[in-house]
């Protein structure tokens, strides 16, 4: 039995998708592709280079760039060079680099022209002076004028054409020491370190396996059963596990054409190119977080809202219909809701459904989420217009994909069906496997779980007990067998008796709900009750104001009390969650959580801890004396700040 690395899937994709496109990136004159079998001998081609230039086996190769199709080869080509990969988040700051540079002991760092400036402006912080910096683009202007504002000598550069070159010149040389390595790979060898974000602790670097990819891949694609020639546009960076897994590997498996966001000048343009990008790519399929769904919904109800009252009841109307149609996706209504609903659906498909789809390109079918909890109500809203996102579960250390929802087996408000090639149970916090039905913690088993903590052998204990990984997730499987997922173990709420409860779930439910609030942190630590942290939606507060032209900063927060609770009157939540979880004080955060201030990581969760640290004060002044008052009165002084009321 051939060995099952990456290796074997590159190869069989170079042959049975040989002229398909893989890989395509913009550029001034459009769009730059390469096919299967280009991608595998740019690779060598690079490889070459890498070893020209000293990498040797077991070296760790750094990369902190955007996406784009050297990326990617620069991880082939790594590989080929027997070689471990460490893909870094382009979302880090200056002072966080070096330490995952210098933990990894990486020799070989490829960046890009957005990301130079990062790395050098800590250069002093590498504990390898012999760092070799490798560029995925051509020299500039700009890359000069970055090198001489940090002092940094220019010639210590090595750009990807000239490696190219170098690689091509030695390629018959080094052609059999390539060949080698692939033949000497075993299944176990590590394949990236991919270091965790952070947001509850210091980061660990997760090591993935050539069988880890490998199994991952081909069981996504076995339960998706996706077929040939599908098309996807990459908005997440490709460091983040969801996206390098399917980004990668999947499409190697089943000859998926990839294109990637484009991201020249850096992540504010990626932003406003991926409505360009979507129409241009025409995907049939998109990778998802919530953040990314939840800003695609709010543009779409506020692009509605700006046709006018009649468009806009044709749209709440027809949204309401396909809601009721579609039931939890498992189990339809019955014949009479079908019939009472069709006129009102019907008129919206045709009128404005059909038209929102469009904004995701013309040949979109459906999304595919993780990352984190998915809200209920998102996924009613993308189904009823026609769109269903398949939210599914993982974690980085699972290569990562756990659990799916599919067009074969989808109930939402879960996190879908485990895969196959998996065992999964849910466990006590003694680690005793639980009835079906009970919450606890989940645990995994398989051929996609992490080899380890690169060089933490105390946390791969703690993680990996007895072939089980323990994710430090709950969730509980349902009497259809659909995982649900509830929260995340470290970011539990505890009460003054040491009671613990997750979050997430009641966050996710008041921001989907109430219009007014943009953010939401629950806080509870061994506390006599919770509150809560939150940012506004500046828009659509200065929408309440206009409409309510006399109403003052306390008539505001009273209603934004009202708000708050507004998603304990849903059907779909009422007595779903114990009180004592429920905020009964908060406090307005005139700055959002951002990647810009760092309170929300390169996969768009909050950093809850740093959260609690910068705005401890704030957390401090509803459990201190007179704590409403004084909670309202600050939250009345901030709210005079940000809109002109009195």
């Amino acid at each position: 039995m051939q060995k099952r690395t990456v290796f074997k899937m590159l190869n069989e994709a170079s042959v049975t998708y040989k002229d398909n496109s893989y890989l395509s990136q913009k550029n001034d004159s459009g769009w730059d592709r390469i096919t299967f079998s280009e991608a595998k001998e740019r690779a060598l081609k690079l490889a070459s280079a890498f070893i020209e230039l000293g990498v040797n086996a077991k070296d760790k190769v750094a990369i902190l760039s955007e996406a784009k199709i050297d990326w990617v080869i620069s991880e082939f080509a790594t590989l080929y060079a027997s070689s471990v990969i460490v893909p870094l988040s382009i979302k880090l700051l200056p002072e966080e680099v070096p330490f995952r540079v210098n933990h990894s002991g990486a020799k070989f760092f490829v960046i890009s022209e957005n990301t130079l400036e990062k790395v050098i402006g800590s250069w002093n912080l590498y504990e390898n002076l012999d760092l070799k910096i490798i560029v995925l683009d051509k020299p500039s202007a700009k890359i000069s004028e970055i090198c001489k504002a940090a002092n940094f000598d220019e010639k210590q550069l090595l750009f990807i054409d000239d490696l190219y070159e170098l690689g091509v010149s030695k390629l018959e040389v080094n052609l059999k020491k390539i060949e080698e390595n692939e033949n000497n790979t075993q299944e176990n060898d590590v394949v990236t370190i991919s270091y965790t974000s952070g947001t509850t602790g210091n980061p660990k670097g997760i090591m993935l396996t050539h069988l880890n990819y490998f199994s991952n891949s081909n069981e996504a694609v076995n339960t998706f059963k996706i077929g040939e020639l599908i098309s996807t546009l990459i908005i997440l960076p490709t460091d983040h596990s969801f996206a390098h897994t399917i980004g990668l590997y999947t499409a190697l498996v089943c000859g998926i054409s990839i294109h990637f966001v484009d991201a020249r000048g850096g992540g504010m343009n990626a932003l406003k190119n991926i409505p360009i990008n979507l129409v241009e790519a025409k995907p049939n399929f998109l990778l998802t977080v919530p953040a990314l769904t939840g800003n695609f919904i709010n543009k779409i109800k506020d692009g509605i809202k700006s046709k006018g009252p009649f468009i806009e009841g044709i749209f709440r109307r027809g949204l309401k219909a396909g809601i009721l149609r579609n039931g939890d996706g498992f189990t339809k209504p019955g014949t009479m809701t079908q019939v009472a609903t069709y006129f009102n659906y019907m008129i919206a498909e045709k009128l404005i459904f059909k038209k929102l789809r469009l904004i995701f390109g013309s040949e979109i079918e459906f999304f595919v989420g993780g990352g984190a909890l998915l809200d209920i109500k998102q996924q009613q809203f993308y189904k009823a217009i026609g769109i269903p996102v398949y939210q599914g579960y993982g974690l980085t250390e699972a290569s990562p994909i756990i659990s799916t929802n599919t067009p074969f087996a989808h109930k939402m408000g879960t996190s879908g069906i485990i895969l196959n090639n998996m065992l999964c149970k849910i466990c006590d916090e003694n680690g005793v496997e639980l009835p079906k039905g009970q919450r606890g913690e989940i645990c995994i088993k398989g051929d996609n779980v992490m080899k380890g903590y690169y060089k933490n052998e105390e946390a791969t204990k703690e993680t990996i007990k007895e072939g089980w990984l323990f994710t430090g997730d709950l969730g509980f499987i349902d009497k259809d067998n659909f995982l649900v997922v509830v929260g995340r173990e470290k970011a539990l709420l505890i009460s003054e008796d040491g009671e613990k409860y997750s979050p997430e779930e009641i966050e996710e439910a008041i921001i989907n709900v109430s219009p007014l609030i943009e953010q939401i942190m629950i806080y509870n630590d061994h506390k006599k009750y919770t509150t809560a942290l939150i940012t506004l939606n500046n828009m659509h507060v200065q929408s309440f104001i206009k409409a309510h032209k006399k109403v003052d900063a306390d008539q505001l927060l009273q209603k934004l009390k009202k708000e708050l609770l507004a998603f304990s009157k849903q059907p779909e939540f009422k007595g779903k969650f114990p009180s004592k979880w429920i905020p009964s004080n908060f406090q307005i955060i005139k700055e959002e959580f951002s990647e810009a201030n760092f309170l929300i990581n390169s996969t768009l969760k909050m950093v809850r801890h740093k959260i609690t640290i910068k705005y401890q004060d704030r957390l401090d002044i509803m459990y201190g004396k007179d704590s409403q008052n004084t909670a309202a009165e600050k939250n009345k002084e901030v709210i005079s700040q940000m809109f002109p009321i009195n």
